[in-house]
């Protein structure tokens, strides 16, 4: 299987997490840090319609990111974290609101946290629990 990833809040940390393990060019193909609204759109293809509406930081957004870097990469499998890390409120939404997607062809899953640290240590925690998504739904879809 191969994966790709697409990440906001994040900023690259699930990219160097799979980065660090020994044999990651064998399953992971891209990553890509899409922060801005502009990247968004024209690297992922999300829809500024889908951001008016729901926000950068939504279920909406996240599964987009995910079925866009998947298909742009050309993988199986792909995950995307979004959301906001804190201090102040971002789009109505409070700090440690934090949105995953994990696709494959076909099917994506959605999942929400909140976490309740600092800045720092809500991107770690994100990552990781972006990770743990990831495995959990490959296991339940995979067979």
């Amino acid at each position: 299987m191969t994966l790709a990833v697409a990440e906001s809040c994040t900023g690259g940390l699930i990219s160097s997490c799979l980065t660090d393990l020994p044999g990651a060019s064998m399953f992971f193909d891209a990553g890509v840090v899409s922060y801005s609204k502009k990247v968004k759109e024209t690297v992922l293809g999300v829809s500024p319609k889908t951001m008016e509406k729901y926000g950068m930081v939504s279920h909406e957004t996240a599964r987009e990111m995910a079925e866009g870097v998947r298909t742009m990469a050309r993988t199986d499998w792909s995950l995307s974290s979004t959301g906001n890390l804190g201090p102040d409120v971002i789009e109505g939404k409070e700090k440690g609101l934090i949105f995953l997607a994990a696709c494959k062809e076909g099917k994506t899953f959605t999942m929400d946290l909140r976490l309740n640290g600092d800045r720092g240590s809500n991107k770690k925690d994100a990552a990781l629990k972006a990770l743990e998504f990831l495995v959990d739904v490959v296991k339940r879809n995979e067979s």
